[in-house]
């Protein structure tokens, strides 16, 4: 017997997402680093599968790959993408890179890449937004979003206009989540949620620190009030099946992996003698995870959630997951 993912509507843009959203962080050269080819093949899997959301950024590098698999399925997909821009003109660079990189003509949701930043990312990125709400109206985008780790991000966006959309990190133990506590942003996500907004989840498995805890982490993500789509990243075709078998879908080929995860877990590794402690990594990471002891970096691994954004700014080359 077969059985189909589910779809849930993203607040009240009208944009219909299966519940389960491949992100492509893993996979980028900001982690495992994936050939394009091998990228594109997993990605053209989940499609013929069934899904139709994927996640991606422009600081990611995974936009061309996104691209590529887009050819001939492009208005059955919704494509959500991100930039730190924080000019009106920066801003409109950014989404002619990511229309070009994904070769489009539109993008699904184009969010504010905002991971540390409270409430000020509001002023500080004033002009970037206006740009998104321009572009909307001009349907070159459809839904304007917020990529948050902040509860008080969250709370803000809620009573804002102008946003439509908030991908929000949030998991069973709190792991990343900042400006307050998992039930905070809990309550923040439903009160988002009785405003209208779609939101969909980030490192419910903490960036692979809850893979022990794979079945119940999912759970408790897909069970919060006012989420609509959970966002998990593969590096795999095998991980792939077993994400979607854990979302409900029924096929040969979800039948044929074992229920049991089989996901390695990782760890944040710095060649510390090479170090020159110039604090680029600590300055990057959105979770205070790392920090600098005899001028060297170091790292809390009790905060940190293997998002990778520290290994691309290493001008060394010395981080890395693994």
């Amino acid at each position: 017997m077969r059985s189909k993912l589910t779809f849930k509507t993203l607040g009240m843009t009208g944009i219909e997402v299966t519940e389960f959203c491949l992100g492509l962080l893993p996979m980028s050269p900001l982690q495992a680093d994936l050939p394009d080819s091998e990228c594109v093949k997993i990605i053209r899997k989940a499609v013929n599968l069934g899904v139709n959301f994927f996640d991606t950024a422009e600081s990611y590098g995974s936009q061309p790959y996104m691209g590529k698999a887009l050819q001939d399925n492009r208005d059955n997909l919704v494509i959500a993408t991100k930039s730190t821009a924080e000019t009106y003109d920066d801003m409109a660079s950014s989404v002619e890179r990511s229309l070009n990189e994904l070769q489009t003509d539109y993008i699904d949701i184009y969010h504010l890449h905002g991971a540390r930043p409270s409430i000020e990312i509001f002023e500080q990125r004033k002009g970037a937004l206006q740009r998104l709400v321009d572009l909307k109206q001009q349907k070159v985008i459809r839904a304007v979003g917020v990529a948050t780790h902040n509860v008080n991000v969250v709370k803000a966006a809620a009573e804002r206009d102008d946003v439509d959309i908030l991908y929000v990190l949030v998991n069973k133990k709190g792991m990343g989540i900042l400006g307050g506590s998992t039930d905070d942003m809990v309550e923040a996500i439903k009160k988002a949620a009785d405003h209208g907004k779609g939101l969909y989840v980030m490192k419910a498995l903490a960036g692979g620190n809850l893979v022990s805890e794979y079945h119940e982490a999912l759970e408790w993500a897909r069970g919060l009030e006012g989420i609509n789509s959970v966002s998990v990243g593969i590096v795999s075709e095998k991980e792939l099946l077993q994400n979607l078998k854990q979302f409900g879908l029924k096929s040969p080929e979800t039948d044929s992996v074992p229920a049991e995860i089989n996901i390695k877990n990782k760890k944040l590794f710095i060649l510390e003698r090479l170090c020159t402690g110039c604090e680029r990594c600590v300055e990057a990471c959105p979770n205070d995870a790392l920090y600098l002891e005899e001028e060297k970096a170091k790292v809390d691994r009790d905060k940190c959630i293997l998002c990778g954004y520290c290994s691309n700014e290493c001008p060394e080359f010395l981080i890395r997951l693994v």
